[in-house]
């Protein structure tokens, strides 16, 4: 998960030493630092391009003073930030673990049983995040990060930031297609509910190593999303009503997070929905390690 710096990374923001890149996406690089005390936190750059836009920036300050304020089991939580500086950063908690994506990629489809805790923890994150006032937008396996004691929901705020800006109308892609929602497809207004539509999206992933709605082009996937059915042929029965229920066309009648993690319970061998140490299959578990 590590990569050495490169020649273009800087070695500090604001004081703190980078040790490592893990990673960069849309909006920024990430990477690894330190606190003075030795805590690790995983510090995201924004793009220079967003960082010049007065629009992300003002978005950006409004949602990481919101983000800040969520504390969940099931998030990272931000721990630092300068949003008025040249380039805008974040730091938040560090996870060790792969991403959902990585680690299905590698492994292949999960257990059941793992679904269903995968699923139910990050219901639990989208609970405090909604709270907090804040719609995710981007909830894709990329940004599911898979510890020991369960998964962890990164990222949110940072979408919603870039979702109003200039940047949005010049080839800067804000949300992922194949974990788009049929709102965020047709470019109205996104909710609590859009989320949970990417939930049900992440379940089917998780379960059978595809996309609910195939694989293509962004243009045939988006239309796949907002006019068809997904394909739930490869998805266990156990899952089934959890799926089709997040995957609802109308966002009215999509489960409320606390109703998807009920519905895991009542899927679950354990109602309580109680995470054994060892809730990854073992191969999953040995990524942790190495992480």
């Amino acid at each position: 998960m590590f990569q050495p710096l490169a020649e273009d990374d800087p070695r500090s923001v604001a004081g703190y030493l980078l040790s490592a890149r893990l990673g960069a996406g849309g909006m920024g690089k990430v990477y690894l630092s330190y606190t003075p005390g030795g805590r690790p936190v995983a510090i995201k750059v924004i793009r220079p391009e967003f960082a010049e836009d007065p629009d992300f920036r003002r978005r950006f300050q409004q949602e990481v003073r919101a983000a800040q304020r969520v504390q969940g089991l099931y998030t990272a939580p931000v721990v630092d930030s300068d949003t008025d500086g040249p380039r805008p950063w974040l730091a938040t908690a560090y996870v060790q673990g792969p991403s959902l994506h990585a680690a299905v990629a590698a492994h292949g489809a999960m257990p059941v049983g793992t679904v269903l805790l995968l699923v139910a923890g990050i219901a639990e994150a989208l609970q405090v995040i909604h709270q907090a006032g804040i719609v995710h937008r981007d909830l894709k396996p990329s940004n599911v990060l898979l510890a020991v004691d369960g998964p962890r929901v990164i990222d949110f705020g940072i979408a919603r930031a870039a979702d109003a800006t200039a940047l949005t109308g010049t080839g800067v892609s804000v949300g992922t297609p194949s974990f788009m929602s049929p709102e965020q497809a047709a470019g109205t207004s996104c909710t609590a509910a859009t989320d949970v539509f990417a939930l049900g999206q992440i379940a089917v992933f998780a379960a059978t190593g595809a996309a609910a709605f195939g694989d293509g082009s962004s243009h045939a996937v988006l239309y796949r999303i907002v006019h068809e059915e997904p394909d739930l042929s490869r998805l266990p029965d156990e899952l089934r009503e959890i799926v089709t229920a997040c995957l609802g066309k109308d966002p009215a009648q999509r489960p409320s997070p606390a109703q998807v993690i009920e519905m895991c319970g009542r899927a679950s061998q354990d109602p309580a929905l109680r995470r054994p140490e060892g809730w990854l299959p073992s191969s999953y578990a040995a990524d942790l390690t190495q992480a």
